[in-house]
């Protein structure tokens, strides 16, 4: 479980939707190899993120800009 308590598995569509983006930008980030990826795994051929770790990530992205 992440450090903000919401360990709650989301989909790619739902990222997408939280982060209201299209769902081509979150696969995107889920190819990068640098700090801008966003934290997930795969589960068979079946993309998921924590809730937790993706609101992490978007923090640390706001403190980049």
């Amino acid at each position: 479980m992440s450090k903000n308590g919401t360990g709650r598995l989301l989909t790619v569509e739902e990222v997408a939707e939280m982060l209201r983006v299209p769902k081509s930008w979150v696969y995107e980030r889920t190819r990068r190899r640098s700090l801008g990826r966003i934290p997930g795994f795969r589960l068979g051929k079946y993309w998921r993120f924590r809730e937790g770790d993706v609101l992490e990530w978007l923090e640390r992205q706001q403190g980049r800009s």
